[in-house]
């Protein structure tokens, strides 16, 4: 009673438990790994700096970092393989029993979706979500092609009236970005803001037979390969550790500041994480002040706008409180506080 019963037969239970047991021993394991690498990183492939930096470090802090730095990435794994792994098994239903890819979308849960449109709806980018549109209008349709079988007229709108309906609302919004996009020369930015909705339509049901472990498995075999290069790529640069300037000298003499990571602080040092990797250790008694100082602040990938909305900013990040100074500390461009 252990077999998942599908047209074409069951997966083997032994291969099954296998694949799962690989499976649930790597994912507990990357995110390990990736604290480790941003480690190894931050101390320039130092071996005592790794330790020191391990020593001091809260393990919380750098699971937070992870944590806001790949959140956007838990909604886009549920919702692609659950749209691919759905047209799998409306296209080739013989043979879907076969696929890791259409088991884990027929198992899982409707309130995971759920759960994964919301997260991704508020932490994509505004460029990213008419491809969650698109997404969203695909799981619908083959949702519905495989479990609501009722009148044509009413798989009809679900599946062509719905997706069309959807992505003709998607367009109007986002139009005002696609033609500032293609004045600025922008082609990619615009063909992220259109193409999902034209897309959306034609993804809802099966695709031609002979196809259809082209546009479904190998894809996801190709990101599940590509997605933990990027992600390491991209948290081995997100900070863990508070950016500092801290003036130091004695109290009747000149000072200079040190700008760099704090690591700790103590009863007898403050300890520093310059730059190239140098720890320094700088003595109670001479540290005059000290300041954090804010992330540089890039400049915009993109200079587009979607009726005020600019492409490059997630819903959460655009309707949230934001800290801004207007006036940076001197102490952060490397100069006392007092010069004297």
């Amino acid at each position: 009673m252990t077999d998942i019963y599908v047209k074409g037969g069951p997966i083997p239970p032994r291969r099954r438990r296998a694949q799962l047991n690989w499976l649930l021993t790597v994912l507990p394991a990357f995110p390990l790994v990736l604290l480790v690498l941003r480690l190894w990183y931050l101390s320039r492939q130092d071996l005592p700096t790794m330790l020191l930096l391990v020593q001091y470090i809260s393990p919380l802090g750098m699971i937070s970092a992870l944590f806001i730095t790949l959140i956007w990435t838990v909604p886009a794994a549920i919702l692609v393989l659950r749209a691919l792994g759905g047209i799998l098994l409306v296209s080739e239903p013989d043979n879907a029993g076969r696929s890791l890819l259409a088991v884990t979308a027929l198992r899982m849960p409707d309130w995971v979706v759920m759960l994964a449109t919301m997260m991704a709806a508020f932490t994509w980018q505004l460029r990213l979500l008419p491809t969650l549109g698109m997404l969203i209008v695909s799981i619908l349709g083959v949702t519905a092609s495989l479990r609501f079988r009722t009148e044509r007229w009413v798989m009809l709108w679900i599946t062509v009236g719905v997706p069309v309906l959807t992505g003709a609302l998607v367009l109007i919004f986002v139009w005002p970005g696609i033609v500032t996009a293609l004045r600025a020369g922008e082609t990619t930015t615009a063909l992220m803001l259109g193409v999902p909705p034209l897309l959306g339509p034609l993804l809802t049901g099966p695709v031609p037979r002979w196809s259809a472990r082209l546009v479904t498995h190998w894809p996801a075999v190709a990101a599940a390969l590509v997605a933990p290069l990027a992600i390491g790529v991209i948290f081995l640069r997100a900070p863990v550790l508070p950016n500092s300037a801290i003036e130091v000298g004695p109290a009747d003499g000149a000072s200079h500041v040190v700008r760099g990571q704090l690591i700790s602080v103590d009863d007898t040092s403050t300890t520093m994480l310059q730059g190239d990797g140098a720890v320094l250790f700088i003595p109670n008694d001479q540290v005059r002040s000290k300041t954090l100082c804010p992330e540089p602040v890039r400049p915009p990938d993109s200079v587009v706008a979607v009726r005020g909305w600019r492409v490059e900013e997630s819903a959460l990040s655009w309707i949230a409180p934001t800290h801004r100074d207007n006036a940076v500390d001197p102490r952060c461009l490397g100069r006392p506080l007092n010069p004297s």
